[in-house]
């Protein structure tokens, strides 16, 4: 169980990180992670994780079993992410399917990709991509 100081339950919560945060996705799901410079800027807050787990997933007892497991990853992975910190985990009806070792590894991949700094180099202009043409 992932301990009550470090769920989010609050809704302007979850909108403040789905509107600022920085997105990753895998096929079973996706997160949206906001670090504490850019969310509270508390550091002193732990970090906190809220979870989506919409009826696309599946009926009740699908879903419950599905937030269970992801609940049960992210307290493994709770210490690895900075104080005051704000993610939401949203499953994806596949995650339904995924086995606990295929997820943990989509989650593990998704956080490191939304932690990654930008490369603004990467996105945006195309400058001198065709000056030698």
């Amino acid at each position: 169980m992932l301990s009550p100081q470090n769920r989010m339950r609050q809704s302007a919560e979850f909108s403040r990180v789905m509107r600022a945060g920085r997105r990753s996705g895998r096929d079973g799901l996706s997160v949206v992670y906001l670090d504490s410079s850019r969310g509270s800027g508390c550091d002193d807050e732990p970090p906190r994780v809220g979870f989506i787990v919409s009826k696309a997933v599946g009926n009740a007892v699908v879903r419950n079993r599905v937030q269970r497991r992801l609940r049960h990853l992210m307290r493994e992975r709770i210490p690895f992410l900075p104080a005051g910190s704000l993610l939401v985990v949203r499953a994806k009806p596949l995650a339904a399917s995924h086995g606990h070792d295929t997820l943990a590894a989509q989650l593990d991949g998704a956080i490191a990709a939304a932690k990654r700094p930008k490369d603004r180099r990467a996105r945006g202009s195309h400058k001198g991509r065709r000056a030698h043409e």
